[in-house]
């Protein structure tokens, strides 16, 4: 690795080799054969990074001042894990005793700025890269103390993401005259589940400057990202002064509002922090800052509740919600084809014994996460069961099934109160959480998938305790606010359950509320005809969950003639200009009405839904893209254009029916 005039660098984020000639012109030798001969034999790979930072300082300084000069305070250590309740590191790790003199003098030193572009994956794609989420006792214990004690939101879980543990880590660093300056994920600003940081920084801070560089297309913002990555990232600067106490936070915020990536990079390169237009906000009762709305919202019914959930309140139309099933491993537990499902668990539990039995690396993965790992480490024992394999719902009209075992499913949540077995009938209101929750509503009667990009809530109309006794899970309050105010003693909870259902349906009603249906769950207003907002409710329902059995569109099939014993290559697009759907290279389907592509679920439309399920993608989990991408559209095909026929009829009349709504 080492030559007498140039040195190769392996680049950790590119794994490029990089000759840095000019690092060696001014390094004395000595320094080089300590740093490099001596102490990177301790472990080469991990202190790699750490080298190439404290290179970067010295080389910048010797551009700068023309001589060359030591850094003497870079620490190779681990922020989080050496981190007491204070922010600062114990229990150090050290490859020298010169590193452990270097992270001493740090701890006992105020910190007054803090700078860094700390990771925010959420969501690891692989736990078996070692690259897991990790627990950091003594930080995750002060988010708890904090950030999620004073939050509202139902699931907090990624309030333990690595940009937020640092966030927490450099606001008890810092000293009490500083400034915090990140650059991260950027769903702090507006997200729901982030009430409580913005409840807390507002108070451990004196001003909050908040540059927000978009970038989010997950949430359908197609500008660009300065860090090519699908999440929105911000600018965040946090200034602790001493008068804290005296002064409430001011908070400043701007979005850049360029395009692309580039013009977005430009205008940070050459914009003065001075002449960046900020706007003071004020935030709102919940610790919203931006997109704040102005209605009557809070004066509506809730329809769900926390507090009624877990028993200590009662104001609320629905007692027990849940969030949708989060397997953790999708690929695995759920498919369209029976047989193949049950050939990949088998394949799955196997390899957990032949582990749990041997504790032998078999060189497949198998999606592990810390559960499974865990379920390892007690020596629990699994079997292959065929009867645990039940139809779920896992997209909008997309049936799939599902392995439902609890050890190789992440979170089951409340879902077996409200579909205890496949024997018992239920049905339930399926909403989402976050993006899109205005538009995303759906009758179900199987078990749901959490989704993506802010999960999903389940409202059924029963629960079942475990002896398989059913109770009504409208409210007995519910049931008297409703009663009372249209002056009706008739009315009954299934009426409540429709009533509900036709309300969320309501184009003026999701439109005026868009901005908290986003961040709370939904309350309702009190209509006038309340029968007939009822029938609205049961007319949509029974279309939306009988959707198999519904008659087909009369869509005209177009085949071209094609060689035998050759498979069409599969397409699925949809051309909404012209009303027609291209399934592969043979088959097209025409006639399309264009008030079939209305009817929106969320970010696209019900037909695109199925199109978007069906398509030929390889699998992520690369045990499975060897062993099992056995999917071939071609196989669904004749099922697929049954589909389609009858949801275009259940997307027509539905439109129909909301139609009828917005008069």
């Amino acid at each position: 690795m080492l030559a007498d005039k140039d040195v190769e660098i392996l680049d950790p984020a590119t794994g490029t080799g990089t000759f840095i000639t000019e690092l060696i012109n001014y390094l004395p030798k000595n320094s080089l054969e300590y740093k490099y001969k001596h102490e990177i034999r301790c472990n080469e790979v991990a202190i790699l990074p750490y080298y190439i930072a404290n290179l970067n300082i010295e080389y910048t300084y010797k551009q700068k001042m023309g001589e060359y000069q030591e850094f003497k305070n870079l620490c190779f250590v681990d922020t989080l894990e050496h981190t007491s309740f204070e922010g600062k590191q114990l229990d150090l790790f050290a490859t020298s005793v010169e590193n452990t003199e270097r992270i001493k003098q740090q701890n006992e030193t105020d910190v007054s700025v803090i700078m860094g572009n700390p990771p925010y994956n959420a969501k690891q794609e692989n736990f078996n890269d070692n690259n897991a989420n990790r627990a950091y006792p003594e930080v995750d214990k002060h988010i708890k103390g904090t950030y999620i004690k004073r939050g509202t939101a139902q699931n907090q879980i990624v309030l333990y993401d690595m940009y937020v543990r640092f966030m927490r880590w450099a606001s008890d660093r810092l000293s009490q005259n500083g400034i915090v300056a990140l650059i991260t994920n950027s769903s702090f600003i507006d997200s729901k589940t982030f009430d409580g940081f913005r409840k807390v920084v507002s108070d451990e801070f004196s001003e909050i400057y908040i540059i927000d560089l978009g970038g989010n297309i997950r949430a359908g913002d197609k500008s660009g990202s300065v860090f090519g990555v699908k999440v929105g990232t911000a600018i965040s600067l946090m200034i602790k002064k001493p008068e804290k106490t005296k002064v409430p936070c001011r908070i400043f915020y701007t979005k850049v509002a360029e395009d692309s990536a580039e013009a977005k990079l430009n205008f940070l390169a050459k914009t003065p922090f001075d002449k960046i237009s900020f706007e003071h906000i004020n935030p709102d009762e919940k610790s919203n800052w931006i997109n704040l709305s102005d209605n009557d919202f809070d004066c509506l019914i809730p329809v769900i509740s926390k507090d009624v959930k877990s028993g200590q309140g009662e104001h609320a139309i629905f007692k027990l919600f849940s969030s949708g099933i989060k397997t953790q491993r999708d690929e695995w537990v759920y498919d369209l084809s029976k047989s193949e499902l049950e050939n990949r668990m088998k394949f799955f539990v196997d390899v957990y014994e032949r582990k749990r039995r041997t504790s032998e690396e078999l060189g497949f993965d198998i999606k592990w996460d810390s559960e499974l790992n865990n379920y390892l480490k007690r020596g629990i024992s699994k079997k292959f069961d065929e009867g645990v394999i039940i139809t779920s719902i896992y997209r909008p009209f997309i049936k799939k099934y599902l392995y439902l075992d609890k050890h190789f499913n992440g979170r089951t949540y409340q879902l077996p109160q409200i579909f205890p077995n496949t024997n018992i009938e239920n049905k339930a209101i399926w909403i989402k959480s976050g993006v899109d929750a205005a538009d995303f509503c759906i009758g179900i009667k199987y078990i749901p998938d959490v989704l993506t990009n802010g999960g999903s809530q389940c409202l059924p109309l029963y629960r079942y305790e475990k002896d398989g006794n059913r109770i009504d899970n409208i409210t007995d309050w519910g049931l008297t606010q409703f009663q009372t105010h249209y002056k009706d003693s008739t009315i009954t909870k299934l009426d409540i359950f429709h009533y509900t259902y036709a309300v969320l349906h309501n184009p003026a009603y999701r439109t005026k509320y868009e901005l908290n249906l986003k961040r709370e769950f939904p309350r309702i207003p009190f209509y006038d005809h309340f029968q007939q907002w009822v029938n609205w409710g049961k007319q949509l329902m029974d279309l939306h969950i009988n959707y198999e059995t519904v008659e087909p569109y009369p869509l005209k099939r177009i085949d071209l003639p094609f060689t035998k014993n050759r498979t069409p290559k599969a397409k699925l697009k949809a051309d909404t200009a012209n009303g027609t759907i291209t399934l592969d290279d043979v088959t097209t389907l025409e006639g399309v009405p264009k008030i079939a592509w209305e009817y929106h679920l969320g970010n696209r439309c019900a037909l695109l839904w199925i199109l978007d399920q069906y398509k030929e993608k390889k699998p992520k989990d690369p045990t499975i893209a060897e062993k099992f991408n056995t999917y071939r559209f071609a196989d669904y095909k004749e099922q697929v254009i049954d589909l389609l026929q009858r949801v275009c009829t259940v997307s027509v009349e539905t439109m129909q029916i909301i139609q009828q709504i917005e008069l």
